[in-house]
């Protein structure tokens, strides 16, 4: 490989990166300012629940569509698209005012984010070879933490300064920013036929035991990764009495955790191949080692110290990242690159789907006075279980032909 395409490569990841933190930052706007806009509107903890179901659900039917249209048209001008629509989308939030405003915002939302998860995978199927892939992965699932951590450090102060709708107006224009830098990179891809009409058809990519158990696995993460996007604010608020001002340190400090569980994600598995272990000994030991370390996390409800808390909740996340960016990086060991889009996008539907069950029991939960207890004891299972299909469905894993 030359210097110039592997500089290229880690160019198009920076890209990635950036794009799917933005991604992370437009959807966590609002539950950040969620105490201040129910204020201000007037929102029940069921209208809440609401719009973040419909975003699920937005998002859902669109992945049906977007991976899809990610292996059809190529990541150059897929994944523009989707990032142009979800900026002026978020942008829109600041002219709302009813929950049926919001909810179209979060629609058209979650639709044209839902580009995001198979254009990261796709690219690193695309521009890296098998054996740099669970790192090219590892770094690019960092990228919603980052956001996840500089969006309750920074959206707060800013609303304070300039009112809450210039939060979703600065983070959309960086997004219209992102499109311009994309257009200006070419990097050719080491995969040469990774581009172009996919060659598998849905219906045998449905019926292959190796789409099931990623999309089963999708369901399982997926469902906890949204209820903490969606409730963890709201979590230390009525677990610790922390208002918006002071609830972004601790939420940073959760998601700091996250980030760090991604990198070792994908670094973890690299180096026991590099040890001698298969491919398969590897990557299943290591979604059983993050499906260990969130069994803990429902302990965070008898503790006092909302900083001891985060870290419980840090590590939990920590755990849920590692498993997810095995999991990905599990799609690009077993799907041809060129279908790679489409069956991420068949995963990403099933796993939104699922997570708007787990939003709706939280609201519901709430609402009846039994609290974040029943979500929590889900979360700490649900790894185990993943990978108890995944083992059932592909029991040994082979590199795609």
């Amino acid at each position: 490989m030359t210097v110039e395409r592997s500089a290229g490569r880690w160019v198009i990841v920076a890209l990635v990166f950036c794009a799917v933190m933005l991604n992370y930052v437009d959807r966590q706007i609002l539950a950040l300012l969620k105490p201040t806009l129910e204020v201000q509107f007037g929102w029940s903890d069921q209208d809440y629940g609401n719009m973040a179901s419909a975003f699920q659900f937005a998002a859902a039917v669109a992945f049906l569509g977007t991976g899809w249209l990610i292996d059809r048209v190529g990541l150059r001008w897929g994944f523009a698209l989707g990032v142009a629509v979800w900026s002026l989308a978020g942008m829109a939030h600041a002219f709302a005012t009813t929950v049926a405003g919001f909810v179209g915002a979060r629609v058209v939302l979650g639709a044209a984010e839902s580009v995001g998860t198979p254009a990261a995978v796709k690219s690193a199927a695309t521009y890296f070879a098998p054996e740099d892939r669970s790192i090219a992965l590892g770094i690019g699932n960092t990228a919603p933490n980052i956001g996840a951590i500089i969006t309750p450090l920074a959206i707060p102060a800013l609303a304070v300064a300039f009112g809450w709708q210039a939060a979703f107006l600065v983070a959309g224009g960086l997004g219209l920013v992102w499109v311009v830098a994309w257009f200006s990179i070419k990097v050719p891809p080491v995969i040469a036929d990774a581009e172009g009409p996919a060659p598998i058809r849905w219906v045998d990519l449905l019926r292959d035991r190796r789409t099931a158990a990623i999309a089963i696995a999708k369901v399982l993460s997926d469902q906890v990764w949204f209820f903490m996007l969606s409730w963890l604010p709201d979590l230390f608020h009525r677990l610790f009495g922390l208002e918006q001002g002071t609830v972004g340190i601790p939420v940073a400090i959760v998601y700091t955790l996250a980030a760090c569980g991604a990198l070792t994600g994908g670094w973890l598995p690299t180096r026991l191949i590099a040890r001698g272990w298969s491919l398969d000994r590897a990557r299943k030991g290591t979604l059983l080692l993050y499906a260990l370390l969130i069994l803990p996390i429902p302990i965070v409800l008898s503790l006092e110290s909302p900083w001891v808390a985060a870290l419980v909740l840090g590590m939990g996340l920590f755990a849920h990242q590692g498993f997810s960016t095995n999991v990905f990086a599990l799609t690009t060991d077993v799907i041809p690159a060129r279908s790679v889009g489409s069956t991420i996008g068949i995963a990403a539907f099933c796993g939104n789907m699922g997570s708007i069950a787990m939003i709706q029991l939280s609201a519901w939960s709430l609402g009846h006075g039994w609290g974040y207890a029943p979500m929590l004891v889900i979360c700490a299972f649900s790894y185990l279980a993943a990978l108890g299909f995944i083992q059932l469905l592909i029991p040994r894993i082979e590199p795609a032909r």
